[in-house]
């Protein structure tokens, strides 16, 4: 059965393991929950206060991860935005997903954004549509322009505001945002360092007017905000904030804007993402909802690379891990999960429990009564969530097939983590390996000493992945 079959023939699946999770459970339990999606930008695993951030203040995903679950072991699906969203939205790894790579529409005289994803993809905004959920996506699509058949409202999105291209979010005061299949322009803006209407504020705020304008509804947000993705921008008051705290070494402007105050500037993007988290939890107990919503939070991958921009190792931004954004190294891709749901998951509990981006779909499809595509590569860890680790199905391995970057594989199996980099120039490489549990900083290879499991891992890469879809169209342009 195809996708789109699937979605014609899907009707509502067991709610049994969603609604038996409390000991008591309220009279409101046999409703589907809310459900709220926050995906930050570039986030590293290491740059909130509940993941050991020093630096940066972010009391409110703190005070999430306080009241829910946090996971050690979670991870994205790709090392850069666009396959990371694909995978997210669509439940496949990057051994099946169709787009693997940033790439772009067009050339320089008539770009149209990013490859879209095929009319036939079904997408969890589809999946909840089907379950009666209103739908709306706020922030950073990069799925495919308007129009086209990535279009969000062409996959099961009632409601967008934000941007629809990755390249436009390349600035936070752009001269307008996408709403819908329009534009609103934005008064005051001219792409520079500032202006006068805040991007990350006025998507925020559509957010909350979704939510607000749906309360007597079943409503899935999906909230992947632009933060703390470059530029750096951010409203003057923000950086006030930590102005003076630390020495600085002035960005001049090579890749993205310049900015006189590079650290005090991320760390008020960071925490002003943060403050948009307080305001979803805020709104939600004036309407009532708190308890009726389950909220997560992650980053669509690791910190980046740009050094001058974003000091890594001053924020200790990937903790111990090796890697950052666009590596399959563990700082590249294992994100900060958090997931918050009062009677059902138990508050301050952690879980070790290895997942990635597209087990999301199969987890919110079991939340909501619905029964995720025979294809998905995901598996629910909505067991791990209302703590029946009995329950908890646990695939033999998880993976990723990235085309950027050289091209790039890796396999976590248990404890064992094998990479293969540089596969475009040389894919008959052995894979590098190593032990997450003696060596989560990836810093000895150990597959001479352990010569089947590097063996085993290799014909894994192998066997997980298909042609990758986009090796069948020439594009000439990437963008992070």
């Amino acid at each position: 059965m195809n996708r789109r079959d699937f979605l014609k023939a899907s009707g509502a699946g067991a709610l049994t393991l969603a609604l038996g999770c409390a000991a008591t459970p309220s009279p409101a339990s046999s409703r589907k929950p809310n459900i709220i999606f926050i995906m930050a930008d570039d986030l590293g695993y290491g740059e909130l206060g509940c993941y050991g951030q020093k630096k940066i203040k972010t009391p409110n995903v703190d005070e999430l991860a306080a009241q829910g679950m946090l996971f050690t072991d979670y991870y994205t699906g790709s090392a850069v935005c666009a396959p990371a969203r694909c995978n997210l939205m669509t439940g496949m790894h990057g051994g099946h997903a169709y787009i693997r790579n940033n790439s772009e529409v067009g050339g320089w005289d008539s770009f149209r954004g990013q490859l879209p994803i095929p009319e036939d993809t079904v997408t969890i905004a589809e999946l909840l549509k089907k379950q009666g959920y209103v739908t709306g996506a706020f922030g950073k699509w990069g799925l495919g322009e308007v129009g086209s058949t990535g279009d969000p409202l062409n996959q099961g999105f009632d409601r967008f505001f934000g941007y629809n291209c990755q390249r436009h979010a390349h600035n936070l005061f752009p001269n307008y945002l996408v709403s819908d299949a329009g534009e609103v322009k934005l008064e005051g803006n001219t792409r520079g360092l500032t202006g006068e209407k805040y991007a990350p504020q006025m998507i925020a705020d559509e957010m909350l007017k979704f939510i607000r304008n749906n309360k007597d509804r079943r409503f899935f947000v999906y909230y992947p905000t632009v933060l703390p993705h470059l530029a750096l921008q951010a409203p003057q008051e923000e950086i006030d904030r930590y102005k003076g705290e630390w020495p600085e070494t002035p960005y001049k402007g090579k890749s993205y804007l310049p900015h006189p105050t590079p650290r005090a500037c991320y760390a008020a993007m960071i925490s002003f993402m943060d403050k948009q988290v307080g305001r979803i939890m805020k709104l939600l107990k004036e309407l009532a909802l708190k308890e009726d919503t389950i909220v997560f939070f992650t980053s669509d991958n690791g910190t980046t690379y740009l050094k001058e921009q974003v000091d890594y190792e001053f924020f200790d931004s990937v903790g111990p891990l090796q890697g950052l954004k666009g590596k399959l190294y563990e700082g590249g891709i294992r994100m900060p999960m958090i997931v918050r749901w009062p009677g059902r998951i138990r508050p301050g509990s952690k879980t070790s429990h290895a997942a990635a981006h597209y087990d999301v779909m199969a987890t919110l499809a079991e939340i909501a009564g619905a029964d995720a595509p025979d294809d998905t590569d995901g598996t629910s860890f909505a067991p791990t969530l209302l703590s029946k680790p009995q329950m908890q199905k646990k695939p033999e391995y998880l993976f990723w097939d990235f085309t950027g970057y050289g091209g790039q594989l890796a396999v976590r199996m248990g404890k064992w983590k094998g990479i293969k980099q540089n596969v475009r120039k040389n894919p008959d490489a052995p894979p590098e390996l190593y032990d997450l549990e003696t060596d989560v900083g990836e810093t000895k290879n150990v597959a001479a000493e352990y010569p089947a499991i590097a063996a085993k891992i290799e014909r894994i890469m192998l066997e997980a992945r298909s042609r990758p879809a986009i090796e069948r169209f020439r594009f000439g342009r990437y963008s992070d």
